[in-house]
């Protein structure tokens, strides 16, 4: 993966407009991953799913606790992306509290697809979602990947998590 170019995707995105009104004041915003990736050097960590146990208690916390030392490093943001709604990526946002590691939400998986990374968890009815990963992307090319061992689409050794985790993405930008 390292020194390839990410995909060139548009991502279905609700943003808050108080110009719409009443009690739900979004609208939606197409946002290119052109827009994300190029010019910048930014940490993308992906997973399989909002609101899921290891997504929710351990990855996306652990990067949001550590954002500002990414910060330190000279990554200009940090993304979590999950095949999953903009509705759902908003709400789960909220429920973590996250206020700096911004949420993509990749709900046709097409982003996801071009990495290669999407998998079937129809076993455990999610259909289908990314696998765990993590990368430094600098200027829209792969400049690290860290994936998780064994991808597969049976659940086969389970959800395993560790070479995706922010102090693996840390460990090798201060080296």
């Amino acid at each position: 993966m390292e020194g390839r170019k990410v995909p060139s995707v548009v991502f279905k995105t609700r943003v808050r407009d108080e110009s719409v009104g009443g009690p739900n004041p979004f609208r939606w915003q197409d946002v290119r991953s052109d827009d994300l990736f190029q010019g910048k050097r930014v940490v993308v960590f992906s997973l399989p799913g909002a609101f899921t146990p290891t997504c929710s208690n351990e990855q996306c916390p652990a990067f949001e606790r550590l954002y500002d030392d990414f910060k330190d490093l000279g990554i200009d943001e940090v993304y979590c992306l999950s095949v999953n709604d903009a509705f759902v990526m908003y709400q789960w946002g909220k429920s973590l509290n996250l206020n700096k590691v911004k949420l993509i939400p990749d709900g046709s998986g097409h982003f996801t697809r071009r990495m290669g990374m999407l998998i079937d968890k129809d076993h455990v009815g999610f259909g289908h979602r990314s696998w765990r990963y993590a990368m430094v992307v600098k200027d829209g090319v792969v400049e690290k990947w860290f994936e998780e061992p064994g991808i597969n689409d049976a659940g086969e050794n389970g959800d395993p998590y560790g070479e995706s985790s922010p102090e693996n993405v840390l460990a090798y930008l201060r080296s």
